[in-house]
């Protein structure tokens, strides 16, 4: 079996992580973040690419790559986390639906028992699979997801 890439999105204000609203997305900085991931997919045997944007062009064209990668079969999938866009961008919508790759959108707190312009989703429709509420151990659980649905094609 081909080892599986994941490639984790973070869109605009994830690098505050740690400093912005602790009693919301707690202390546990990008870099831990990112540490987790890369952990939780070699314990799976898979690699993981972890990059990080406040700008929406630069997701959009890195949605559009990961589709390419996909199609080629060299990645299984992102997590993607497009914090405020999620709500927003339409324009990230149409890059997801339009790349063909599989996408986890992730939250780190539960965006529907906050405020209410955060109920919506412009990402939901366009994602694989959804996680949120769980803090950041959803993005292990949104890495898992993606491998069982690679592993799953690839048999």
């Amino acid at each position: 079996m081909t080892p599986l890439k994941i490639l984790v999105l973070n869109g605009p204000n994830l690098n505050l992580l740690g400093q912005r609203e602790p009693a919301v997305y707690g202390h546990t900085t990008l870099a831990d973040v990112e540490a987790l991931c890369q952990a939780a997919a070699a314990e799976r045997g898979a690699e993981v690419e972890c990059r990080q944007s406040n700008h929406e062009g630069v997701l959009i064209d890195w949605v559009q790559a990961a589709g390419a990668a996909y199609r080629a079969g060299e990645l299984a999938g992102v997590v993607f986390n497009p914090g405020a866009y999620t709500h927003t961008s339409v324009a990230l919508h149409d890059a997801i639906k339009g790349s063909g790759v599989p996408v986890i959108e992730t939250h780190i707190s539960n965006v529907h028992a906050r405020e209410a312009f955060r109920h919506h989703s412009h990402i939901s429709p366009a994602a694989a699979g959804i996680v949120v509420g769980f803090g950041v151990d959803g993005y292990v659980l949104a890495i898992d997801g993606l491998l069982r649905k690679a592993r799953a094609a690839q048999a």
